[in-house]
């Protein structure tokens, strides 16, 4: 199998894991399939599925942290969690996008792109949904992060 074969399972199962997340209610800060969860809720437990190693939890936070913390947080956890932001020509199902309400402010938003124009996220107030990634979401992305492959990691043997 070459790469490009091996990084589209990899992407397929991202996709699964996070499909299996469709119609789980929006609650702010919660990541509980079926029960509720945020989009940064989303995120984790599908990089917790996919890796087999939970990011830490986050602080408690409030809807608008992103505004009034004025650090980027969700793009340094992401960094910390995933390495190196994907290059635009070599994004692909199953990478994590990260969203940004307008310019000059932290971003706020995560999903997981399903395909070349879709991505699945927790939205107030549809919980999670795969939604077409129409211009208006397009034009606030902010950066894209592969979710890391277990099977690509070099062992510590």
């Amino acid at each position: 199998m070459n790469r490009a074969e091996d990084g589209d399972a990899h992407g397929d199962r991202v996709i699964a894991a996070a499909r299996r997340w469709i119609g789980t209610p929006y609650r702010h800060q919660a990541s509980l399939k079926g029960i509720g969860c945020d989009c940064l809720g989303l995120v984790r437990s599908v990089f917790a599925e996919i890796t087999g190693k939970a990011a830490e939890a986050p602080p408690p936070y409030q809807p608008d942290w992103a505004e009034r913390s004025g650090v980027d947080r969700l793009m340094q956890a992401a960094r910390a969690h995933c390495g190196e932001p994907v290059p635009s020509d070599e994004i692909r199902p199953g990478d994590i996008v990260l969203f940004r309400w307008r310019a000059g402010v932290a971003a706020k938003h995560a999903g997981i792109l399903s395909g070349p124009d879709h991505f699945i996220h927790a939205y107030e107030p549809a919980g999670v949904i795969e939604s077409a990634l129409v211009p208006s979401w397009r034009r606030r992305i902010a950066v894209v992060h592969r979710m890391p492959d277990p099977a690509q990691e070099p062992s510590d043997s």
